[in-house]
């Protein structure tokens, strides 16, 4: 081979840096509120739309468009591509819908980035939409059975012959299961063990609810979420956010997963609302996003995810802590190595744990496999501009916001690292590093 070959094909090898240019998300809403008669591809449009127009991608081909959804319809499977061809994006801008339940934007932003660093695109999109104003509601097993029957009927006698044994109760509908399909519990039920596991307090819980509200009011006043955030259906902020709320509020409330025990600490108050919104990130090769006169905020640096065996007692949140773990030594780095620390508010519990693992010696040498502690981190550094049980939680969506969301602050810090841990139904998380 050539000496010239042999110099491409070696740097055709090594990967390249991803540079996250930016995100767009519309306000979250609460399940059927402003948002109740949009579906996932409304909510989707709406978020990639307003990332094409900050950033002037329009009829512009990108390398790709990984975009997904949790809850959805049969008719979205197809998700990204469809949010491509109205997006205002070149038709030839290709598009790949996913999902791993909360990690799905982070994971479509795993999939651009790692897309990017290999060569084979030079820019795309990630992110996803949730709602769960406008769930699939199906008929049961049996009746949808007889239709299936009916449509493949030659003649009227086998149509009717579909139809024997019918019952109006076969009519009744059915709704999406809200509890993990292996243990029949929810999540929510899921983290209440959790939390006995961990001595986590119903005080403790409350305390970390009230600062990410507090934190997310103050970010809106200083106008830090004025370019990520889109105004759509008359909404100009997330309608979960309560200002006004303190501890006394949040200690009125009455359990929400455990309500017969009288041990119960999980509230709709130190947990997450079902939320309908969406959010889009906007990751490049730098070298394209200059020629474009785009900006660089930060980059996504390196990835892990992780699962448990949450069946057979494992804490059905804790994946995170090993996907963490194991993106620290493949980084050489320390827990305390970063700037800022986003860690999705799936529960305040659930944040709580995942904090007092990485301080726990038994945890850390039995699941973990180290010979110490990954020991505590400043809580000042701890989603400094709030996080999902103030903004809401659209399942897909999340990630996608906490990258823009981490990207921005290290833009106007003037540097530094954050650390992204997302835990996700199905006992998995997934973890990255964003630097600047």
């Amino acid at each position: 081979m050539p000496s010239s070959t042999k110099a491409s094909a070696t740097k055709a090898r090594q990967l390249r840096p991803v540079a996250i240019v930016g995100g767009t998300r519309i306000p979250f809403c609460r399940s059927n509120t402003a948002y109740a008669d949009v579906g996932n591809f409304g909510l989707g449009l709406k978020a990639v739309a307003g990332l094409v127009e900050r950033y002037n991608l329009h009829d512009l081909r990108l390398g790709e468009v990984a975009f997904g959804a949790v809850i959805k319809h049969s008719a979205d499977w197809n998700l990204a591509r469809e949010i491509v061809l109205s997006s205002g994006l070149d038709a030839g801008t290709p598009g790949i819908t996913l999902q791993r339940a909360c990690g799905t934007s982070l994971d479509a932003a795993i999939i651009i980035a790692n897309k990017i660093a290999t060569g084979q695109i030079e820019a795309g999109i990630a992110g996803g939409s949730d709602t769960t104003s406008d769930v699939p509601v199906v008929f049961g097993r049996r009746f949808a059975r007889r239709l299936l029957d009916i449509g493949r009927a030659r003649s009227f006698r086998e149509r009717l012959r579909a139809l024997r044994g019918f019952r109006f109760g076969e009519l009744r509908p059915q709704f999406p299961g809200v509890g993990e399909p292996r243990t029949g519990m929810s999540m929510g039920e899921h983290t209440e063990r959790m939390a006995r596991e961990w001595g986590i307090t119903r005080r403790e819980q409350d305390e970390l609810a009230l600062a990410s509200h507090m934190k997310a009011a103050a970010a809106y006043e200083r106008g830090f979420f004025s370019d990520l955030v889109v105004p759509f259906r008359g909404v100009q902020r997330d309608n979960n956010l309560r200002p006004d709320t303190s501890l006394e509020k949040l200690a009125a409330l009455k359990p929400a997963f455990d309500r017969t025990s009288g041990k119960g600490t999980l509230t709709a108050g130190n947990s997450t609302p079902l939320t309908d919104g969406a959010a889009a990130v906007l990751l490049a090769d730098p070298d394209w996003a200059a020629d474009r006169g785009l900006p660089v905020r930060a980059w996504l640096r390196d990835a892990r995810v992780a699962a448990v065996d949450f069946v057979h007692g494992k804490g059905l949140l804790m994946a995170p802590t090993i996907a963490v773990a194991e993106l620290l030594k493949a980084n050489g780095l320390k827990l305390q190595d970063f700037d800022i620390y986003e860690i999705h508010e799936a529960f305040a519990a659930q944040v709580l744990c995942t904090l007092r693992a990485w301080e726990s010696p038994d945890y850390c040498g039995e699941v973990l496999g180290l010979d110490a502690p990954l020991g505590p981190i400043d809580p000042a550094r701890l989603n400094p501009v709030g996080s999902s049980i103030a903004l809401g939680h659209p399942f897909a969506a999340t990630g996608a916001r906490i990258i823009a969301t981490a990207a921005k602050q290290l833009e106007e810090r003037g540097g530094g690292r954050a650390l992204i841990s997302v835990c996700t139904a199905g006992g998995m998380g997934v973890a990255a590093i964003v630097e600047r």
